[in-house]
């Protein structure tokens, strides 16, 4: 298999995946997004001959972009442009877990300062701010006071970029320190951890403590349910356990896209990049068998 490998930067996630596929014969093309044009017709980077790319560009814009420029010529991507586009807007990615009937905490998006302090007094205190765009818990507040809200509305109005005057305002769940991070690959899980903090954000990114985490019926249903909202694909699926950790209650909170995996890989017994793999080169199969099909003889 010739696989790409779409990126901006190489990090450590990157580093396991390109040794196992190369450890397996294949052979890797690394696309540095930086370097390459894309055309309406064409572009400079080599992916003529490759059987399938997958998307690992650290920035949202580039990966949507290039995704999108790749799959005009016909070239198999994963994750595709569509799933792109409803997870890396988090109000897009919320509407689609809402309308495939998935829990999802109670959101509401406002265009100014009033309307945002309306929903934001409608849900009472605390409640949660967040960005539409962004990731590793950055830009997000938990709103305590009428006066927070209003110091950091006023802070977002003037930050200029049209996506800070979008008010992102979501329920604050009362989780149990922790929530879950699932790696799915087209809705079955590779692996799950729980990432834990004294601090209401538990991001990994944010210093959460990792550990392995066994899914049970109702968790493995709505990460199925939740992949296949979004459009499918090698994914991140966010839960949090409402009501406790025994309650076996879940609410989805969001899907990632270009999901990371090395604290996956750190805190589960499951060789994480090898299950990659094995999703990489049965797509490319399945994508090597689609085309065949579409032969007209």
């Amino acid at each position: 298999m010739r696989i790409g490998i779409l990126y901006s930067r190489i990090r450590r996630d990157e580093k396991l995946l390109l040794a196992e596929l190369r450890e397996r014969g294949h052979e890797v093309e690394k696309i540095d997004v930086r370097s390459q044009r894309f055309g309406l017709e064409s572009t400079t980077a080599d992916v003529a001959d490759l059987d399938l790319v997958v998307d690992r560009c650290l920035s949202t814009s580039r990966s949507l972009y290039a995704t999108r420029f790749l799959d005009s010529y016909g070239v198999p991507v994963v994750n595709g442009p569509e799933t792109g586009d409803v997870c890396a807007d988090k109000a897009t990615n919320s509407l689609a877990l809402a309308n495939a009937d998935i829990p999802t905490p109670a959101t509401e998006v406002a265009f100014t300062k009033e309307a945002a302090m309306e929903a934001i007094e409608a849900f009472g205190y605390p409640c949660v701010l967040k960005p539409v765009v962004g990731s590793w818990g950055r830009l997000m507040a938990k709103i305590d006071t009428r006066s927070a809200a209003e110091a950091i509305l006023e802070h977002k109005e003037t930050l200029g970029h049209y996506e800070h005057k979008v008010f992102y305002v979501q329920e604050f769940v009362d989780k149990p320190g922790r929530d879950i991070r699932v790696l799915a690959a087209d809705g079955e899980p590779i692996a799950a951890m729980t990432r834990s903090s004294d601090h209401w954000l538990t991001n990994a990114a944010k210093g959460g403590e990792t550990d392995s985490f066994a899914l049970d019926d109702r968790a493995v249903e709505l990460v199925e349910r939740a992949s296949e909202a979004v459009g499918g694909g090698l994914l991140g699926v966010d839960l949090m356990e409402v009501g406790g950790t025994d309650s076996g209650a879940y609410t989805v909170h969001e899907v990632n896209h270009t999901v990371e995996f090395k604290a996956l890989t750190e805190a589960s017994e499951v060789d994480v990049p090898a299950r990659v793999a094995d999703w990489l080169e049965a797509t490319a199969e399945t994508f090597a068998n689609d085309r065949t099909d579409e032969v007209v003889v």
